[in-house]
């Protein structure tokens, strides 16, 4: 009895017994204990709700994309208008995220530490490129930006065009696109602790140095999150941007809009060469900045 309690007492001891490496240990390092019961169940349907929405039409796209041939997808994706396209497409993208990792950290920023007439409305505002149909944003923005626009002629007697141009592009997925920065950095801005900043002053830092050593390392990973959103977002923009582009051949015509040309002109092996070439390449920019992301985490100590 003495002898039982004995050994009792010991295994408690030395605390619970490490995984093992066969299917108990496989199965103990593949979910935590949680609360809520029902792993197998919600992760059984999760992978199928993923592979039904998102990975078998991908799988089937890429599928597609091997009819072609090697020779023929090279052939395709070195075609004059297709590169034309994609320098367009992903260097509009680019500035446009770029342009609103700045400005739509400014104002969120501006929203959550500033009280003035009008913010709730300001606020409401920007989540218009989410309700409002792109259609209906196109025709606005051609009709802002044209010559005889409210913007646009202002700009005429410069020669500056900006619908139907190159531009006119940029500042259609700066429209769509702005939300997902600001709604990202948003959060991140109301829970940095005023006191922070308060101690960096006391401490002699000067305005700029708490921006740059406070404030920022905190809005970094956020920033980044927000940063890739509206890249992906910019990227697969369709309807705003028929409307204000022009639709020039190697001038101003976008990728999504060159795919649907070719599946009118019912050829469909270049329409999935150029839609598979797109995918690759968004694929590949957009794990960069996740790869990003995750460093900046460790680098500043926001997760493993």
């Amino acid at each position: 009895m003495s002898s039982a309690a004995n050994g009792g007492r010991a295994r408690r001891s030395r605390g619970p017994n490490p995984p093992s490496s066969g299917a108990s240990g496989r199965s103990a390092w593949f979910h935590k204990p949680s609360v809520v019961p029902g792993f197998g169940l919600t992760f059984g349907f999760a992978v199928t709700y993923l592979a039904l929405v998102v990975l078998v039409p991908l799988g089937v796209l890429l599928l597609r994309a091997t009819g072609v041939g090697w020779s023929g997808f090279v052939q395709t994706a070195l075609d004059p208008r297709t590169l034309a396209a994609l320098r367009l497409t992903f260097g509009a993208s680019f500035a446009a995220a770029t342009i609103n990792a700045v400005f739509g950290v400014l104002l969120a920023w501006i929203l959550v530490r500033y009280r003035f007439p009008g913010r709730r409305l300001l606020d409401a505002a920007i989540d218009l490129p989410f309700a409002l149909p792109t259609a209906v944003a196109g025709l606005t923005l051609a009709a802002l930006y044209s010559r005889n626009g409210w913007i646009g002629q202002l700009f005429a007697p410069l020669g500056i065009r900006i619908a139907y141009t190159p531009l006119g592009v940029s500042v259609a997925l700066l429209f769509v696109s702005l939300p997902f920065m600001v709604r990202t950095v948003q959060p991140v801005i109301e829970e940095i602790d005023r006191e922070v900043e308060e101690a960096a002053a006391t401490l002699g830092a000067t305005r700029l140095q708490t921006v740059v050593r406070v404030v920022l390392p905190s809005l970094v990973p956020a920033m980044l999150t927000g940063y890739a959103l509206a890249f992906a977002r910019a990227i697969g923009e369709y309807g705003s941007v028929i409307f204000v582009a022009g639709n020039q051949p190697y001038v101003s015509e976008i990728v999504p809009l060159l795919i649907v040309f070719r599946l009118e002109e019912f050829n469909y092996p270049a329409a999935t060469a150029i839609a598979t070439l797109m995918l690759l390449i968004s694929f590949a920019m957009l794990l960069f900045v996740n790869l990003v992301q995750a460093w900046s985490r460790r680098r500043f100590g926001y997760g493993s």
